[in-house]
């Protein structure tokens, strides 16, 4: 096999099941990766994070380039040594620090020029070195140099990103050595522009790349902006490459996007929200810092068969939250990756079985149940 191999299995309105074929191992989509930005999952092992069911994991190249540096990683074995991670592998290009670190940045027709966050020091990040760096970690799937800009911003400032953009991606994918079970995707830019998304499409397309990323989203842009962006440009990449939404997002959010036809996503969300207070379920959110919780021995979702739900009670991980214990990281970490990975499987059964739009109608009614429940409680009723 020369690059990954996508198939689509199943299909349900634009819902779709399939599979991606890596170096490492086959990936099931619909996809969550968690985000492993330093080559970690914050507050997780590599262990843990394969046993809550995912298949594949993000790592960042601006970050790698900086510490410990791609030299050494390749030096020490690759990426899935050096972390200990046997499965599939995306890196993302670093273009995202290009909006997030502007500061720090100054974005030419070469490249970008970064003063690092760390110590200061200079570096260049082109769409070759990009694709150098990516292959020296060793990524199963790599990531084409994309600039990114936050919303809103004039439409001549977005056109103007979204052309580099596929400058950049011409030269990203001449830089590209195919070899067996590795692939480049391209990043869908355009703002909420439908029709600069659809240019931006027609380039990537005809460059050709093995999956096609939407890029340039959760930047503060209205959801419903999202949601029409998405259901507009979707439809004008290849069937049979992967589709994946950048940086997106709230388990909502997900179920929107496989909607309109997404396989992939990747967001800090359960993780961040993890180290926060913050637990995932299936009724809805729950934040694990308030009173309300110091006497409920439940667990936190008690349909979820997680070591977290299986093992602790709200009321402990309330008590580990509160004190500022490492623990309550941890275990919150763990319990909303594992429901990420819970949700991504109940999708592919549901697309499987012909019965995704009910599936979708079901998770939006429980959680607006348990949203109306909670605000009753608020006031003091029932």
């Amino acid at each position: 096999m020369t690059g990954i191999g996508f198939a689509v299995s199943a299909e349900d309105g634009c819902a779709r099941r399939g599979h991606l074929e890596t170096a490492h191992g086959i990936v099931q989509t619909p996809a969550f990766m968690p985000v492993g930005t330093a080559a970690t999952v914050k507050a997780m092992t590599s262990e843990a994070v394969a046993e809550t069911g995912a298949g594949i994991v993000l790592a960042n190249t601006y970050h790698l380039m900086l510490r410990p540096g791609p030299e050494r990683v390749r030096a020490l074995g690759g990426l899935h040594r050096f972390m200990n991670w046997p499965s599939p592998i995306l890196t993302d290009s670093g273009g995202f620090q290009v909006m997030s670190l502007s500061a720090l940045r100054d974005v030419t027709e070469s490249g970008v020029a970064f003063r690092s966050h760390i110590d200061g020091g200079h570096f260049e990040l082109t769409p070759e070195r990009a694709i150098e760096i990516q292959g020296m970690l060793g990524a199963d799937v790599a990531m084409a140099l994309d600039e990114c800009i936050p919303h809103p911003r004039p439409k001549d400032d977005v056109a103007r990103a979204m052309r580099l953009t596929s400058r950049w991606a011409e030269r990203s994918k001449a830089a590209f050595a195919a070899s067996p079970g590795r692939g480049l995707f391209g990043i869908v830019q355009g703002g909420s522009f439908n029709d600069l998304r659809a240019e931006s499409a027609d380039d990537l397309v005809r460059i050709g790349f093995d999956g096609y990323a939407l890029g340039g989203f959760a930047v503060g842009e209205e959801k419903t902006v999202m949601l029409s962006v998405l259901e507009a440009t979707a439809p004008l990449l290849p069937a049979g490459a992967p589709r994946y939404l950048m940086g997106v997002g709230k388990p909502e959010d997900l179920v929107e996007a496989v909607a309109r036809g997404i396989d992939m996503f990747d967001c800090v969300l359960p993780t961040r929200s993890g180290r926060t207070g913050q637990a995932f379920t299936r009724e809805g959110a729950l934040n694990l810092r308030n009173a309300v919780h110091a006497d409920d021995p439940r667990p936190l979702d008690e349909s979820c068969a997680c070591p977290v739900c299986r093992g602790y009670g709200r009321a402990y991980v309330n008590h580990l939250v509160r004190a500022g214990e490492i623990l309550g990281s941890v275990l919150l970490t763990w319990h909303n990756l594992h429901y990420y990975q819970d949700l991504m499987a109940e999708m592919r059964g549901a697309i499987e079985a012909g019965g995704f739009q009910a599936f979708a109608i079901d998770f939006a009614a429980r959680r607006t149940e348990a949203g109306g429940a909670k605000a009753v409680r608020a006031q003091g009723g029932g």
